[in-house]
């Protein structure tokens, strides 16, 4: 299966230009494969979360590149970078970052509000489509602030899809969630990888979630530790 993301010679330091740098990646080349489901896991501290940002073009590498579908973004802009992430990314995070003053059917369809495109039939419908799946569309106009925990992922969950993006990066997605309410979402996104063939990239401290995926990349103190495909 071909590889729909690569990181060469990745190295992050912050500070460069104070007495004390920090350097928390160490020349780090990763691969992905497209459709793949992954996890990465580590301490506090270990880098993991400074590379699902350099991943997701949200923060730039010190050096090295990455490349998306064989094309490297070194040369994006800012602007290209946030149009690239628009519509090719998906992100969950641990505190969901849903409108409050919005409705769930109005917070999954945010994304697509940003890029400033017309809001079709099509895509209403699609936003439907992914409450559905989910198990919300009974819950489509409620604010957000009417629903619980586990029913305010599950909208971030369909937000991150509504721009049918390639890869979805996902930052410890159950942190704030019970044990039976993190199994669901788990499941819900590993239904949702097969069901659109999303490439997946899960950060997460729960080893038990990350034995459940098929590749555990384990970062310690900038540098990859593990890397076990199943």
């Amino acid at each position: 299966m071909a590889d729909i993301l690569t990181l060469k010679k990745i190295n992050k330091t912050y500070g460069e230009k104070t007495k004390n740098p920090t350097q928390v990646l160490f020349d780090l080349d990763l691969s992905f494969e497209e459709k793949s489901f992954n996890s990465i896991i580590g301490q506090s501290g270990s880098g993991k979360s400074t590379l699902l940002n350099i991943i997701g073009t949200l923060d730039k590498p010190t050096s090295g590149e990455v490349f998306f579908n064989d094309v490297s973004l070194k040369g994006y802009s800012k602007e290209q970078l946030a149009e690239f992430r628009n519509q090719s990314i998906g992100f969950i995070f641990q505190f969901h970052y849903l409108l409050p003053e919005f409705t769930a059917l109005e917070n999954v369809l945010m994304p697509y509000k940003i890029s400033k495109k017309e809001i079709t039939t099509q895509v209403m419908k699609r936003a439907e489509e992914l409450l559905d799946i989910v198990g919300l569309e009974k819950f489509k106009n409620n604010l957000a602030t009417n629903l619980s925990g586990g029913q305010q992922q599950r909208v971030a969950i369909a937000r991150s899809l509504i721009n049918n993006p390639k890869i979805v990066l996902a930052d410890e997605p159950t942190g704030n969630l019970d044990s039976d309410t993190t199994e669901n979402v788990y499941k819900l996104l590993r239904e949702i990888n097969e069901k659109f063939e999303t490439t997946f990239i899960i950060i997460t401290h729960d080893r038990h979630i990350a034995e459940k995926t098929d590749r555990v990349i384990e970062i310690k103190d900038g540098r990859i530790n593990l890397d076990i495909k199943k």
